[in-house]
């Protein structure tokens, strides 16, 4: 039975039946639809504020075990990246020195890899700084094992070419009973004409004029010259591996330019030619175009006593000869 609702109309003084119109029954609709979805917005929002779905919550337990999982590659890079930090060590300090070959620089092991926009697509979420600090770890250290592997392979070419190197590093005293006629060694020494403290490139060893010189190592003549800065007749030998050696103040030579010559060849003989005092060699070794001191590569022909003596002598601050 259909409920019938009154009004009081003020005009006829009369009670009459309410009559609803089709809009107005729309709108009563409308009132209750709207009402209800204000109550769900309200009743939903409190539920994913306050109170975690299933599949919330499935996928909260996702992230933190990838969290973890983070945690444990990172442990796991920590130990990678100490195992390849004691074999670089080894690389540099071992395997590179046995061959005479020169450390790879800190700047090129630790080089930085791709650019500054290589991990742009990994912004954004909330772990971002976690998967881009790994990802930038492995990166890194794949750049590190790149490097050392390049290393290991000039090394194994050092290895193979080691008869050749071993017979071409100058090793011995290039002139006879060097131990007896060292004079005066590497570093500052008193300048014999000007009488000043001045760098002394090489050694000096007294001799009588023509007493032979012989090549310290296997080596291809790179410079027979009358030189005109005070050397006097010189030779330059180029032995490879970054090594050269040069013998001032000669009276004559015995090889020419480009030829090869074996160790204890002799190529020249000892002369007062040149800026200098009185018949001696001046003998000096370079690697890779730095002078260094000779006496160091004195090793192979002498007893642990005479090398001794050698440097003994050679450390001694006198006047030189040239």
């Amino acid at each position: 039975m259909t409920k019938i609702k009154y009004q009081f109309n003020t005009k006829s003084l009369a009670v009459e039946p309410v009559r609803e119109t089709l809009w107005d029954k729309a709108k009563r609709f409308l009132r209750i639809v709207l009402a209800g979805m204000v109550f769900s917005v309200i009743v939903l929002s409190i539920g994913y504020t306050f109170f975690d779905s299933p599949k919330e919550k499935m996928l909260l337990r996702e992230i933190e075990q990838f969290k973890l999982n983070f945690e444990i590659m990172n442990d796991k890079i920590d130990i990678l990246a100490t195992v390849l930090e004691d074999i670089e060590h080894r690389d540099d300090q071992i395997y590179r020195v046995i061959f005479e070959a020169e450390p790879v620089p800190r700047t090129i092991r630790d080089a930085a890899f791709g650019g500054v926009d290589r991990y742009d697509h990994l912004e954004g979420f909330g772990n971002s700084e976690l998967i881009k600090s790994t990802m930038q770890r492995i990166d890194q250290l794949s750049r590190q094992l790149y490097v050392q592997s390049i290393s290991y392979d000039e090394v194994f070419e050092m290895a193979k070419d080691k008869t050749d190197m071993l017979a071409s590093i100058p090793a011995i005293v290039p002139i006879e009973k060097g131990t007896q006629r060292l004079v005066s060694g590497f570093g500052p020494r008193i300048h014999p004409i000007y009488k000043t403290l001045r760098m002394h490139n090489g050694v000096d060893f007294t001799a009588p004029t023509g007493t032979p010189i012989y090549a310290p190592g296997n080596a291809v003549v790179k410079t027979v010259e009358r030189n005109r800065h005070g050397y006097g007749l010189m030779i330059v030998l180029d032995h490879g591996y970054g090594y050269e050696t040069l013998y001032a103040h000669l009276s004559k030579f015995n090889v020419r330019q480009g030829q090869k010559v074996k160790r204890g060849e002799v190529i020249g003989f000892v002369g007062n030619t040149g800026v200098s005092t009185a018949p001696h060699l001046h003998y000096e070794v370079i690697r890779h175009g730095r002078r260094v001191n000779p006496v160091n590569y004195f090793f192979n022909d002498l007893t642990p006593e005479e090398f001794e003596y050698i440097i003994e002598v050679a450390s001694r601050v006198n006047q030189s000869l040239s």
